[in-house]
């Protein structure tokens, strides 16, 4: 038995890819060991959006590269963005590594793996961005059995100024209804019972296949041909929200009251010289809609501070917004100037320390909201799907409602009764904090 290491940095898609090697690997021989020090293979699936995550990534290869020098043995392979975007120079700069493959070639892993151990030199795999997976594609999943993602596309059409996606993901490729289907399915046999949709841009989802292949209709056959209780949407683009889609929502509650839309900024000047083709005036109106169709759904979103051309003004403007919309979940990221993209050559950049006082001004207005919009739940018996014992203490059970996102969002701390991982039950909460409640098991089918 061969044993393999793996880490996966970045996005639930990343890590998509990364379930789909250590299926071709189990598959391959190969079983999981928490311990590098005892692993054959080490294997770094990478993330290479922005600059930090470059950092990040390069400091776990070289972290996995000490243990090859007690063990020159061992493997070390790099895979993901950071190589479809860096490849040659990381051929170059890191010796240490025996494999590098892109977004397109992982799926071939256990195979170009041989291929170094038979030639006994470094290799580099650099493929256009083409693949995309399909329902046959080995996968074992790495979230507990009761929750996983569908990944429906890859590539993105869209060309925002700041993001390096398109350039190493390649454009827009959508997988068709019946395959997706299938794994839907499959992950059903397997115990899943929340799906969470993904894709760079959730709504463009079928723009290149035609015909009647759109998100809704997707949608329509994954509840008509499975029975999985809860289906979450995540990284819907604000212009591609839909009546029909919030109609469908309101109709069918296995689809969880739960919209991730990135906004990135509310500004129109700003949004602008990110090429995103909306303005504030866009966005009240989607979340007008929104709410009048789903007067209970959590909007979760992205804001980025610090975009070149950015003022203090810009950012007393968002400030306000945020006071106004009341909305449940929100990232707050600073802007990274990443080589390649079109931002990258504005004028305007705003200094790190000014960067680093809006981020956290923004942060404090937003803590403040969650806070109060907490409070609504207290008192309330919420269905939760319970992930198991609590990560802070095993006198805890953990879990999360419809309005909380996995690995994103806050959890429930459930402080009284017993339930098994994967149950969706009735929790009373008793206490809201900023991102998390507290509750207590009650006798309602939180199915």
């Amino acid at each position: 038995m061969k044993r393999l290491h793996l880490v996966s940095l970045g996005c639930p898609k990343n890590l998509v890819d990364s379930e789909v090697m250590l299926g071709r690997l189990e598959l391959d021989g190969y079983k999981v060991v928490e311990d590098p020090a005892e692993a054959d293979l080490l294997l770094v699936n990478t993330c290479g959006f922005i600059g930090s995550a470059v950092e990040e990534a390069i400091d776990e290869i070289l972290r996995l590269a000490e243990f090859k020098k007690d063990d020159p043995e061992k493997l070390l392979v790099v895979t993901g963005c950071l190589v479809q975007r860096y490849g040659m120079e990381l051929k170059k700069e890191l010796p240490e590594v025996d494999l590098f493959t892109g977004t397109d070639g992982f799926q071939e892993i256990d195979t170009l793996i041989r291929a170094v151990e038979k030639g006994k030199s470094p290799l580099i795999d650099l493929r256009p961005a083409e693949y995309i997976m399909d329902s046959t594609s080995e996968r074992r999943l790495s979230t507990p059995f009761f929750r996983s993602y569908l990944k429906v596309t890859e590539g993105c059409d869209n060309r925002c100024s700041y993001c390096m996606i398109p350039s190493i993901r390649g454009n827009l490729r959508s997988r068709s209804i019946p395959d997706l289907v299938a794994e839907a399915g499959n992950l059903e046999n397997h115990g899943v019972r929340e799906l969470t949709l993904i894709a760079q841009d959730l709504t463009a989802y079928g723009n290149d296949l035609g015909g009647k292949n759109d998100l809704i209709c997707l949608l329509e056959t994954l509840i008509v041909q499975t029975e999985i209780p809860w289906i979450r949407l995540l990284y819907l683009y604000p212009t591609g929200i839909t009546d029909s889609l919030l109609a469908l929502m309101v109709g069918e509650p296995r689809i969880l009251p739960y919209l991730d839309i990135p906004l990135q900024h509310v500004c129109d000047n700003v949004l602008r010289r990110m090429n995103r083709p909306y303005g504030k005036g866009d966005i009240e109106n989607l979340l007008n809609r929104i709410r009048s169709y789903l007067p209970e759904c959590a909007i979760r979103t992205t804001l980025m501070v610090g975009f070149p051309g950015e003022t203090d003004d810009n950012v007393d403007e968002m400030a306000e917004c945020l006071s106004r919309w009341q909305l449940d979940n929100v990232g707050i990221f600073r802007y990274e100037d990443e080589d390649g993209c079109a931002a990258f050559n504005l004028s305007g950049k705003v200094p790190e320390h000014v960067m680093q006082k809006r981020y956290r001004r923004v942060m404090e207005v937003q803590a403040a909201i969650s806070r109060q919009n907490q409070q609504r739940y207290v008192g309330r018996v919420e269905p939760v799907l319970i992930e198991g014992y609590s990560r802070e203490s095993e006198l805890l059970l953990e879990g999360r409602t419809r309005f909380q996102a996995a690995e994103i969002d806050g959890c429930v701390y459930i402080t009284a009764g017993t339930a098994n991982p994967g149950d969706i039950a009735g929790v009373r909460v008793t206490e809201a904090h900023t991102y998390d409640l507290i509750g207590e098991l009650s006798g309602l089918d939180g199915q």
